[in-house]
């Protein structure tokens, strides 16, 4: 399988490295911009269907994401907004995750609720 689709697979990572320069650029938060280049790249026809495990992406992919958001804490601002954030920090989180597995699993077909969290879990952390 990735011999077949080696050229997409290195055109894809492509796309997505200059998509990423490009959001930097826009100031748009690289998740959304992200998501909906993928959404329109999906749109493309006679792109082959790649399937991808779901163990692979919580164990590759997850990580270096939310690592990557930790990374870039100001620790001065958190300190002092520690109190708005600890509050936030909790409910938000967990209702925006839950928001995005459930309009994801209606929105999409063949989407799984567990798909839809971890979708969830990349998106709410990120978005500023």
């Amino acid at each position: 399988m990735l011999q077949d689709n080696l050229l997409l697979i290195i055109s894809l990572l492509f796309v997505v490295s200059m998509l990423a320069m490009l959001s930097n650029k826009l100031r748009i938060s690289y998740p959304i911009f992200l998501v909906l280049a993928g959404l329109a790249i999906s749109l493309v026809p006679g792109i082959p269907m790649i399937r991808l495990e779901p163990d692979i992406v919580f164990v590759i992919f997850l990580p270096p994401l939310l690592y990557s958001a930790a990374w870039y804490t100001s620790w001065h601002d958190f300190w002092k907004m520690r109190r708005p954030i600890g509050m936030l920090a909790f409910g938000l989180v967990i209702f925006t995750s839950c928001t995005v597995a459930l309009v994801s699993n209606l929105l999409i077909p063949d989407f799984s609720l567990a798909c839809g969290f971890l979708l969830g879990g990349i998106i709410s952390p990120l978005t500023r």
